[in-house]
């Protein structure tokens, strides 16, 4: 009787064991169905940070056309399948604009007086200069002939060459200002007072001073 109950029991044993087999057999994962082409499973290009590189992927060639995999093409094909071509040299820079005509002077009023040439217009930086241009030092300041960049008092003259305080003088229409624009401005005059007119010199007839 001992005898078979031993038996037995071995028996159940290797029923128990052959149950844990098939299962732990149902559960492992199966490769059934599972194409490992792609060079990141065969070859292990993991990349710097410990990833695998999916970029990398063999070509496939598959009797239904959806499921092939064909070679990425160079830049170069990239570009010419695009239409790609060497972008256009930039255009050549535009010329600089002619300076604007210098006005004529206006018609002397009734009372004979006749204002500068920029009277009512834009008196900014480029108008001095025109005018400095015109400017004869040696010949008597008038309306016409003045130095637009010389101060008398602190103070700069108007379009016809008159200071704040005397006769005649008109608030001039003044141009933009920024601080480039005073920067530009004062490299200007200080290039003028280093090269000035003949004859530029104080007491000249041109000169207020």
């Amino acid at each position: 009787r001992e005898k078979n109950l031993s038996s037995n029991t071995s028996k159940m044993k290797l029923a128990i064991a052959a149950v844990i087999l098939g299962s732990a057999a149902a559960f492992s994962p199966s490769t059934f169905g599972v194409r490992q082409s792609t060079a990141i499973f065969n070859e292990g290009h993991i990349g710097s940070g410990g990833m695998a590189d999916t970029r990398i992927v063999e070509t496939l060639q598959h009797e239904d056309p959806r499921k092939s995999i064909s070679a990425a093409p160079s830049f170069e094909e990239y570009l010419k399948s695009r239409g790609g071509a060497p972008a256009p040299a930039a255009p050549a820079p535009a010329a600089p604009a002619a300076p604007a005509a210098v006005p004529s002077a206006a018609a002397p009023g009734s009372d004979g007086f006749q204002y500068g040439i920029y009277d009512g217009q834009k008196w900014d930086h480029d108008a001095k200069k025109a005018v400095y241009d015109q400017w004869d030092p040696t010949a008597p300041r008038s309306t016409l002939n003045f130095n637009p960049f010389e101060t008398f008092g602190g103070n700069s003259p108007d379009a016809s060459g008159i200071y704040p305080g005397e006769n005649r003088y008109k608030d001039p229409i003044r141009g933009d200002v920024s601080y480039a624009i005073m920067m530009a401005e004062k490299a200007d005059i200080e290039a003028m007072n280093a090269n000035p007119k003949a004859g530029d010199a104080p007491g000249a007839p041109g000169r207020k001073n």
